[in-house]
C-alpha cells in the first residue's frame, strides 16, 4: 500500500541559500528553476497535492524530485547537480558536423 504522506525533506541553511540564489539567476533555466522551487516548498512540509497547485506540476513531478532530491542527498552530488536531468539509457545522439552538399539535389520552381 503507498504511503500516503511525503518523505519528509529537510534542508540545511547552505542548501536553502543554493537554491534561492539559483531561482534569483536570470541565466537559470526553466526547468531546474521549477525543480528547485519543488525542493523548497517540499522542504516547506507541503505535500505534493500542494506543490502541484502552488506550481501547476503534475503530482508524479513534484514526487519524483522530492525522492531524486532525498536520494542524491545521501550520495552528496552537488545542488545543481541534484536537479538535473537523470542519465537515460542508448546510445548517446550522433550530430552532423558538416552540412551535406546540398547542391546537387536543388529542384528549381518556376512561380
Amino acid at each position: 500500500m503507498p504511503r500516503l504522506t511525503p518523505k519528509p525533506l529537510r534542508l540545511d541553511d547552505e542548501e536553502r541559500q543554493k537554491l534561492e540564489k539559483l531561482l534569483a539567476r536570470h541565466s537559470t533555466g526553466q526547468q531546474i528553476a521549477k525543480r528547485a522551487k519543488i525542493v523548497l516548498l517540499a522542504a516547506q512540509g507541503k505535500n505534493h497535492r500542494q506543490i502541484l497547485r502552488e506550481l501547476g506540476v503534475s503530482r508524479e513531478m513534484a514526487r519524483l524530485w522530492r525522492e531524486r532530491w532525498l536520494e542524491l542527498k545521501q550520495k552528496q552530488i552537488p545542488i545543481r547537480e541534484r536537479l538535473k536531468d537523470a542519465e537515460r539509457p542508448g546510445v548517446a545522439t550522433k550530430l552532423m558536423t558538416r552540412w551535406p552538399n546540398l547542391s546537387s539535389g536543388l529542384i528549381r520552381v518556376k512561380l
